[in-house]
């Protein structure tokens, strides 16, 4: 009996101190599909996404889906919590050697809680281990204990951290690309004679995010399954859209070069593949064309709406197909997975941007609306302008 609580404790232990190691402290990709971590990841979020899924509401399914990332690393932090404090009650059972003050026997439930009193440092000192064995392991549960709370406390900043970092490149492309963006708008908001330098580093910026994305998302999987502040804006989105603007900068536009674009194009589909691997996607031969020849038509006329003008002939167009199979599969099988809309290439209507949207915009807008004399038509000149 007290071999195999040896075992069982010294095998829990093991387990979640490399699980909480290769998660938290660990900046690489664990390719061991057998982790307490992987394993809670999966049996969680399924169920998450098909209560999900019965919410109507849009909003309210995109806020119940932004509880999830939260409120999955504390459910984590105190799994790990609880498997240390059970392998260190079978540890300290099988070592034996314990006095309770009232001179009851120590049964194992009360180990259970001399070992939780101890993770944690209250030590009420009711349960007193006399053995040498039992006194070390004492001492070595209340210095893990105290261990594993500072790296909590040193985890959780840094999560929210590379979150901030994220999300502030996603809300500067609001303003650039649309809301929710697309290529087209990002492309065409550039202008009929964009500068080449202005574009460069717009790109520039977003190569360096893809890359801190894959870093971060590498380093702390968890961040994939936290939403953006905006129902209308993910993080997926914004990466989908930069390689949809770059492909259809490297297939060919009049007045704009392509070493730029092809820069940030391979980084972000650096990014869109090995991320793809952490959510576990699984390749699908019957995706959906997010491009059909119809809607690459009013791609071409939007454009040329914006006094940007793509490339005609075949070899464009198969350049563009083949830019897209590169990275289109993976960026869908992921969205299928983190249960996010994709932007699509173009809208069939113009959208409002998030910074134009207001609770006071429609009595605002009725005052400015009488004191015109009931011109409409100069307010909405205003804001077609933008």
């Amino acid at each position: 009996m007290h071999v195999l609580a040896t075992i069982a404790g010294v095998g829990l232990l093991l387990t979640v101190l490399m699980d909480a190691f290769e998660t938290v402290i660990l900046p690489r990709r664990i390719r061991r599909a057998l982790r307490l971590s992987t394993f809670f990841y999966r049996n969680t979020w399924v169920p998450w996404i098909r209560i999900a899924r019965r919410i109507r509401s849009a909003n309210q399914q995109e806020n119940f889906l932004g509880y999830f990332g939260p409120l999955s690393l504390i459910v984590l932090l105190a799994l790990w919590a609880a498997g240390l404090i059970l392998g260190f009650a079978l540890l300290q059972f099988a070592a034996g050697g314990h006095v309770q003050l009232n001179g009851q026997p120590v049964h194992f439930y009360g180990l259970l809680y001399h070992s939780g009193e101890t993770f944690f440092t209250l030590g009420y000192g009711d349960i007193v281990p006399t053995s040498k064995v039992a006194r070390f392991l004492a001492v070595f549960e209340a210095g893990m204990g105290f261990a594993f709370l500072g790296t909590i406390i040193g985890y959780l900043p840094t999560i929210y951290t590379s979150f901030s970092r994220r999300e502030i490149e996603i809300s500067l492309l609001d303003v650039r690309a649309g809301s929710p963006p697309t290529a087209v708008e990002l492309i065409g908001r550039f202008g009929s004679s964009p500068r080449q330098d202005i574009v460069d580093q717009i790109f520039r910026d977003w190569e360096r995010w893809a890359a801190q994305v894959l870093e971060s998302h590498i380093s702390y999987p968890a961040l994939s399954f936290f939403r953006s502040q905006h129902n209308n804006q993910t993080w997926l989105g914004a990466l989908t859209t930069i390689l949809d603007a770059t492909s259809l900068i490297i297939a060919g536009i009049d007045g704009i070069r392509t070493e730029q674009a092809k820069n940030t194009f391979a980084m972000a589909r650096h990014a869109v593949v090995d991320l793809a691997q952490i959510v576990n996607a699984r390749y699908d031969p019957h995706i959906p064309d997010r491009l059909p020849p119809e809607e690459l038509v009013k791609l071409r006329n939007a454009l040329s709406e914006r006094g940007l003008k793509m490339r005609d002939g075949t070899e464009s167009e198969q350049k563009l197909a083949y830019l897209r199979s590169l990275y289109e599969p993976y960026a869908i099988a992921m969205a299928r997975n983190l249960f996010i809309n994709l932007p699509p290439w173009i809208f069939p209507e113009k959208k409002r941007d998030n910074w134009q949207a207001g609770p006071w915009d429609r009595a605002i807008q009725a005052k400015s609306l009488a004191a015109l004399g009931g011109r409409y038509e100069h307010l909405q000149r205003i804001d077609d302008h933008f």
